[in-house]
Formats: structure tokens, C-alpha cells, sequence
């Protein structure tokens, strides 16, 4: 079998909104993409690229209109670069593509911090882009649990507790 990569590298864009800095959002990505292959055991072609997007609310509105037929902002959208089933993943996994005013509301609305947020919307998104799904209900269970594994590795508190969190809302507006 040919040589395969655990870390897809990553192409970061800022194109709108009021997004913490390119090396921030960068160390923040590398940390939690990483923290998933591991958890993962992924693997990769040499040279996988992940194109991430961060921008606003109007921008994801437009793209949200376009491919799925919803006009509405959502806080992140994933577009599977493609149709691989099993690993080596590769050589695009695809692109993730952000929301900043969706995702800020959010995190205050929960009352957690901006980038365990974001963390948690780049684990949901990332898995969408490996074939992951929540519209049955026992994938959405296995999607939810992955996600929870992950970030419990980094550090950060499972998104869907319950019960409700301390200013009574629960996750709602769950993510594409």
C-alpha cells in the first residue's frame, strides 16, 4: 500500500467578518483537525488539502441558498471535495465554510467561549467532509458521540448535555 498522512494541510481564507487573526483561527484549525485524525486514526494521500472559509453571515447565506435550497444563514457549511467511502481520504477532503456573526451569536447564546464554538462547528464540519451525517437518527447519535470524543480530548465541554445549559437554552440551531 502507498505511503498516507495523517494531517491534511490547510488552506485558510479571511474574507469577511470580524474574525479573530489568520494565525489565531490557523493554530485553533491546525489543533482541532489534528485532535480528529488522531482520534480518527485517519488516513490520507500526501498532499491532502482542507479549504477552510471563514467568512459572514451574508456570504453563507447566499452559498446556503445556492446548494441546499435554504435561505438562511447557517453557522457552518461543508462541501465534500469527493465521493471517497473509505481512507486513504484525499487528495481535496473539501471545504468548510463559516459564518462569523452565526457563530459569535451562538457562543454567546450558550454562554461558551467563542473558540470552543468554533472548535466544535470544525469537528462537525470536518466530519461531514469524511462522510459523516445526522439525518437518521442512529447516524446523528454515532456523529454527536465522535464529536463529543473529540473535543473531550481537547478539553472542551460536550456541546449536547444535557440538561440545558446554565441560561436554559440547548443547542439548537444544529450545524449543517
Amino acid at each position: 500500500m502507498s505511503a498516507t498522512v495523517n494531517r491534511p494541510e490547510l488552506d485558510l481564507s479571511i474574507e469577511a467578518g470580524n474574525w479573530p487573526g489568520e494565525t489565531e483561527l490557523h493554530d485553533l484549525v491546525e489543533r482541532v483537525v489534528g485532535m480528529a485524525c488522531d482520534h480518527l486514526a485517519l488516513e490520507l494521500v500526501p498532499g491532502t488539502e482542507l479549504s477552510l472559509v471563514f467568512t459572514d453571515d451574508a456570504h453563507v447565506r447566499e452559498l446556503n441558498g445556492e446548494w441546499r435550497g435554504k435561505d438562511t444563514a447557517t453557522n457552518v457549511l461543508s462541501f465534500p471535495g469527493g465521493d471517497e467511502t473509505e481512507p486513504p481520504f484525499g487528495p481535496l477532503l473539501g471545504d468548510l465554510v463559516f459564518a462569523e456573526e452565526t457563530v459569535t451569536r451562538e457562543a454567546a447564546e450558550l454562554e461558551i467561549a467563542f473558540s470552543d464554538h468554533l472548535s466544535h462547528l470544525v469537528v462537525h464540519g470536518f466530519l461531514h467532509l469524511l462522510g459523516y451525517d445526522h439525518q437518521m437518527e442512529d447516524e446523528a447519535e454515532e456523529m454527536e458521540e465522535t464529536e463529543r470524543r473529540i473535543l473531550s480530548r481537547l478539553g472542551i465541554a460536550d456541546p449536547y448535555r444535557e440538561p440545558p445549559l446554565t441560561n436554559g437554552t440547548t443547542e439548537s440551531n444544529t450545524p449543517v
